[in-house]
């Protein structure tokens, strides 16, 4: 594991991203873009592969899209929800590792929570579905807000003010450059796992990040005294 652990202080308030951190949805969220694309009978301007998984849905329909026409966006975006939101978000699978991790964690003193850019009606259902809720203290998407929010930093910082959360007590574990910016400009650790959709290479990394390759890496950074 890169950037040691070892005096890294035990954080009080995790902050978890979902997608490619907890749970491995990309099988799920390909399967219900290529049924957007094709029910509408439009062709993606580039291939539907796991690299496009993290970001909101919409941009991300727009950059499969090639334009951003608001009506054919939105009614991709309407079969995207009709196939994950109805079955497609049961093929979800959890990383090795993270049940038990959570597990651990619960027996802790630590509070749990969830920002992700997922929609919330899917999150709240892959929740239920995995039954996590006793694990989390709150989990939130963009549009768990109204109006929803802008971006994940926004996000984050609406988490650490709604619970008057000391920055200097939380962590944001996550897989993405993304999520990384969203707890700088927090001005919180971040621990970027590497089982995930990364969009960097380890080498355009923050030197203050830390790099979780395997299960037991995370464990010994929220876990181990």
């Amino acid at each position: 594991m890169e950037n040691s652990i070892k005096t890294h202080h035990i954080k009080k308030h995790i902050l978890f991203d979902l997608d490619g951190t907890l749970i491995d949805s990309a099988p799920s969220i390909l399967e219900s873009f290529v049924y957007a694309f094709s029910a509408l009978g439009v062709t993606p301007c580039k291939a539907i592969t796991s690299d496009v998984v993290g970001p909101p849905l919409m941009p991300t329909l727009a950059s499969l899209a090639g334009n951003d026409d608001a009506d054919l966006l939105q009614n991709l975006a309407t079969k995207f929800k009709e196939h994950y939101d109805s079955e497609g978000y049961k093929k979800v699978t959890v990383y090795a590792g993270m049940q038990a991790l959570l597990e651990q964690l619960k027996e802790t003193d630590v509070t749990l929570y969830i920002a992700t850019n997922k929609r919330d009606f899917p999150t709240q259902k892959i929740i239920q579905y995995l039954d996590w809720a006793p694990y989390f203290k709150g989990i939130f998407a963009l549009d768990s807000y109204k109006p929803p929010l802008a971006s994940k930093p926004l996000m984050v910082a609406q988490i650490l003010s709604d619970y008057q959360i000391d920055p200097a007590q939380a962590i944001y574990i996550g897989d993405r450059y993304e999520d990384g910016l969203a707890a700088d400009h927090n001005q919180i650790p971040f621990a970027m796992v590497t089982w995930g959709y990364a969009d960097k290479t380890v080498t355009e990394l923050q030197p203050n990040w830390l790099i979780c390759q395997h299960a037991k890496d995370l464990e010994q950074l929220l876990i181990t005294e």
